[in-house]
C-alpha cells in the first residue's frame, strides 16, 4: 500500500515538474496567452505573431505538449494547436486550498488595481462577425471613401504611428467632429487610436481627456472576428452614447462588406425606441 501510495506521488511531481518547467519561460507563456486568445491555430500563425523561427517555436510547443499543456490535431496538411487548462487547474487544486482562495482572489484584485491604469472611467466592448477577410475590414475601417459610405464622416489619416487622425464631415466642410493619433497600427490585425474634441473648440473647464479605441480583427472560421474596446470614456452619458453608436456603425460596415450595400437607412438615424 505504501509502495504503491509513493509511486502515485513520484508519478504526480513528475507531471508537476514538466508544467512547471514549461510555465517557467516566457515566450512558451506568452505561447499558451495567443492560444487563450484564439484556439485551434497552426505553426504559421503562431510564428507570425511571435516573430521567431519555426524551428524555435516547435521546440516551445514540444515542451507545452509534453506537459499536456497543448494539444495539437491534424487537418489535412495542417496542424492546429489547443490550449489544455487542465494541468494549471489540477496545480491549482494541490497547492491551493479552498480556504485561501477568497483571500488569494482579493490580493490578486489589489495587484490588478495598483498595477493598472489609475482610472474608474467607463470602457465599452462590443463583438461583431463579418463574412470577409481581415484585409478587406481594415480598408473599410481606414479608407476616407469606404468610411464616408457606411459611417456617415471619412476617417482620414496615413494611419502611422504617431499621426493625426481625424473623423471629417462629408457635407464638403472640411469640420473635423473628432480627431486623434495613432497609437498603433499593425495592418491587418489591430489599430489603436485616441479619440477627443478638436483643438479649436472652447476648452471646457474640467473636461476629461480624450478616450481611446482599439480595433482587434482576428480571421475567425473563414469569417472576421471585429472587437471594438472604446476606453477612458468620460462618464455614464458617454457609454450610453457609445452604446448605441458602435452596434449602428458596424452593423453598416457588416452590410456594406457583406452584400456590397448599406442599410436602407442609417441606423443612428431611426427613433430610438
Amino acid at each position: 500500500m505504501q509502495a504503491n501510495a509513493c509511486l502515485t506521488w513520484r508519478v504526480s511531481s513528475s507531471a508537476d515538474d514538466r508544467v512547471f518547467k514549461a510555465l517557467a519561460d516566457a515566450t512558451r507563456r506568452h505561447l499558451l496567452d495567443r492560444l487563450r486568445e484564439r484556439d485551434g491555430q497552426t505553426l504559421g500563425e503562431l510564428c507570425e505573431r511571435l516573430g521567431m523561427a519555426r524551428q524555435s517555436v516547435s521546440q516551445h510547443l514540444a515542451v507545452l505538449e509534453e506537459a499536456n499543456l497543448v494539444s495539437s490535431v491534424r487537418r489535412g496538411r495542417e496542424k492546429l494547436h489547443y490550449l489544455n487548462p487542465v494541468p494549471v487547474h489540477e496545480i491549482q487544486d494541490r497547492w491551493i486550498s479552498t480556504f485561501a482562495r477568497p483571500r488569494l482572489a482579493a490580493l490578486a484584485a489589489v495587484r490588478r488595481g495598483a498595477e493598472g491604469p489609475m482610472s474608474d472611467r467607463p470602457t465599452y466592448r462590443y463583438v461583431i462577425y463579418i463574412e470577409s477577410t481581415p484585409e478587406r475590414v481594415w480598408e473599410a475601417l481606414t479608407d476616407a471613401d469606404l468610411t464616408a459610405s457606411y459611417w456617415g464622416h471619412s476617417n482620414v489619416s496615413d494611419w502611422r504611428p504617431g499621426s493625426r487622425w481625424a473623423h471629417r464631415r462629408i457635407d464638403g466642410s472640411g469640420v473635423d467632429d473628432v480627431v486623434g493619433t495613432v497609437v498603433e497600427a499593425v495592418p491587418p490585425t489591430r489599430l489603436v487610436t485616441t479619440w477627443g474634441d478638436p483643438p479649436e473648440q472652447p476648452a471646457v473647464e474640467g473636461a476629461a481627456s480624450a478616450s481611446r479605441v482599439t480595433f482587434e480583427l482576428e480571421p475567425y472560421e473563414g469569417i472576421v472576428r471585429l472587437t471594438v474596446l472604446h476606453e477612458d470614456l468620460p462618464d455614464g452619458a458617454a457609454l450610453e452614447e457609445v452604446g448605441l453608436g458602435w452596434p449602428a456603425v458596424l452593423s453598416n460596415l457588416k452590410s456594406l462588406l457583406e452584400t456590397g450595400h448599406v442599410l436602407p437607412a442609417a441606423p443612428w438615424e431611426m427613433p430610438r425606441v
